[in-house]
């Protein structure tokens, strides 16, 4: 469908910024997912009124438009499963403005994470929000699935940041929500229901975000623990005694191992478990909090605690747990990547329960995550060449739903739901408030033509 406005849409953003070649379409057709779609035309627009044209034309011909950032996406969201047009937003990568005076900036949807990172901090200021992917994913896609990160367990997630939104509307029309000051209750909180709605309410292309001041110390530690029951107590343990860690990371033996297999780096591989902890503030309350983790972690059976004593040791560190995702390819050739959320106190029963759902059903798991928040990153390592396999992993994912809900969690912390979480929403929210969503989708999107297929959104 979308052929027939090929001529138009080319009108709108250039011949030389439309893609239509199928080894051009290909790039787009796929997330870290690994499924594919193909699209029929990707577009690469540079300002919210080039969208707004697309989108009215989009209604016109009734085809699918896609927005996309970096396709760094772990669920299917930014994936063309209908075909149609993918609107790649990594030309609008303008840092609008920095405001230390006010603590925000505005930026555009295309806006690479870390990059943005370093310009505040060189100014003295922090944006908190640290997705695994910040080297390479934007600002835009981060707001779409209201991403977290180590660092959420202290300074909270994206949607904790972001103050206000320019968004083109499914049937074209551009709004702005929220406010450009640090609060503001003025009629319904628009901005905090685009955050999160991954690209079905409308096309961020503008965000506002507040900033804090940057901290001035930060001390990185690493406690190896011979079991993991005790790793996992020890978290609990650290918030009891209301230390919070700007970082409290978990990492399981079986991710351990694949880390030095891929780094030879010297890690610990008869350990069960890491526990991976970041301190910051002022430099004597970072320097007392540190000994008193310490002290903490050797009482829950701690073998070893070690206080990075410099950048390259803390450096060491984290590439050692930013590694884990690429070194998991080398246990098998395909996972499922699931970001189940508890509270702090189940994390223990819920990897006893993950851990005996993958030995029942006789298949490779990995855990590793952001245990201080109660975020684990659950691995089901799976070859998809064996369809057996790939269903045993099916009816595990879904006992480890179950078992997540039941001890008061989330099916999903930060990745989102995407396609490949649709089918256990409504395991989750109940078939009202499902019910609730598509209304509101059918109220933005009357043509059900903006990122169609995710969420279960449609009727």
């Amino acid at each position: 469908m979308v052929k027939k406005a090929l001529g138009e849409i080319a009108t709108i953003v250039g011949k030389d910024h439309l893609l239509t070649a199928r080894e051009e379409l290909l790039c787009y057709s796929f997330d870290a997912t690994n499924q594919k779609f193909l699209p029929e035309a990707v577009a690469f627009p540079h300002n919210p009124q080039q969208i707004a044209e697309i989108m009215v034309l989009a209604n016109r011909y009734h085809f699918p438009v896609i927005p996309r950032g970096a396709g760094s996406g772990f669920v299917g969201g930014s994936l063309p499963v209908e075909g149609g047009l993918v609107l790649a937003l990594t030309k609008m990568n303008r840092i609008i403005t920095i405001e230390p005076e006010n603590l925000i900036a505005i930026v555009e949807p295309g806006v690479v994470t870390g990059t943005f990172q370093e310009k505040v901090e060189a100014l003295g200021l922090f944006y908190p929000p640290d997705p695994a992917s910040l080297k390479f994913s934007t600002m835009g896609g981060n707001v779409a699935v209201c991403a977290g990160g180590p660092r959420c367990l202290k300074y909270g997630v994206t949607k904790n940041y972001v103050l206000g939104l320019e968004v083109v509307l499914p049937t074209g029309e551009i709004i702005n929500t929220g406010v450009h000051t640090l609060k503001g209750v003025a009629g319904y909180d628009l901005t905090s229901l685009m955050v999160g709605s991954e690209g079905t309410l409308g096309i961020i292309t503008k965000i506002i975000v507040k900033l804090i001041p940057l901290p001035e110390a930060r001390k990185t530690m690493l406690a190896i623990f011979p079991k993991i029951d005790d790793a996992a107590h020890t978290v609990s343990s650290i918030i009891h005694e209301r230390i919070i860690p700007s970082t409290l990371e978990f990492i399981d033996q079986a991710a351990i191992r694949c880390v030095e297999d891929y780094l030879h780096m010297g890690l610990p591989t008869h350990a069960e478990a890491l526990l991976l902890i970041e301190v910051d503030g002022e430099i004597t309350t970072v320097t007392r909090h540190c000994e008193h983790i310490k002290t903490i972690c050797v009482k829950n059976a701690a073998s070893e605690v070690t206080i990075a004593q410099d950048q390259e040791e803390e450096e060491r560190v984290w590439k050692a747990r930013r590694s884990i995702s690429p070194a998991l390819l080398k246990l098998n050739p395909h996972k499922i990547n699931e970001d189940i959320n508890v509270p702090i106190n189940c994390i223990p029963q819920i990897i006893r329960r993950i851990n005996e759902i993958a030995r029942r059903y006789q298949l490779i798991n990995v855990n590793f995550g952001h245990a201080g928040d109660g975020n684990i990153h659950t691995n089901l390592m799976i070859n998809k060449e064996n369809p057996d396999e790939e269903k045993r992993a099916e009816l595990a994912v879904k006992e480890i739903f179950q078992a997540t809900l039941e001890l008061g969690g989330t099916i999903s912390g930060e990745h989102g739901i995407g396609i490949t979480k649709a089918p256990y929403l409504e395991m989750e929210i109940g078939k009202k408030n499902l019910a609730l969503m598509k209304q509101i989708k059918n109220l933005f999107d009357p043509n059900l033509i903006l990122n169609p297929g995710k969420l279960s959104l449609q009727s």
